[in-house]
């Protein structure tokens, strides 16, 4: 064989072999699961059912609606270890980003602040924000 030859085998067996790693890592991926709207929408209108002029039943339905949000990005694969993190990987689906975050952030308030102050009209919007946010990402 010339060099020519052996130079041609050498490169054609280096993109034989390349193919081969790209279909290996393909197919080894694991496959998104998807999300299943059934049970987010039940999950949802539980949550909208258990709001009342309740306080205690404001942050609930808000602390839920921010779970539920993150069981959503969790099983859209969005990267992060927090739900934070996870948001930010998903910014680019949320329509109304912004509202989306003050949703999460108002949440965490009303989990680590005593002092925060809950109405029924605040809690409509806290909820209407989360509620866009799972539409966005196709939950509902």
């Amino acid at each position: 064989m010339s060099s020519g030859t052996t130079i041609i085998l050498f490169l054609v067996s280096i993109v034989i072999i390349g193919i081969l790693l790209i279909v290996i890592i393909t197919f080894s991926r694991k496959a998104p699961k998807s999300i299943n709207v059934q049970e987010f929408q039940e999950a949802w209108l539980a949550i909208e059912n258990s709001v009342s002029e309740d306080v205690t039943s404001q942050y609930m339905a808000i602390l839920n609606a921010d779970k539920l949000l993150d069981k959503a990005l969790r099983i859209s694969r969005f990267k992060g270890e927090t739900m934070g993190e996870r948001m930010t990987s998903a910014s680019r689906v949320f329509t109304r980003r912004e509202a989306a975050w003050a949703a999460h952030k108002f949440r965490n308030r009303i989990a680590h602040e005593e002092s925060v102050k809950i109405n029924i009209n605040l809690t409509n919007k806290v909820l209407i924000s989360f509620k866009k946010a799972l539409k966005d990402l196709g939950a509902l």
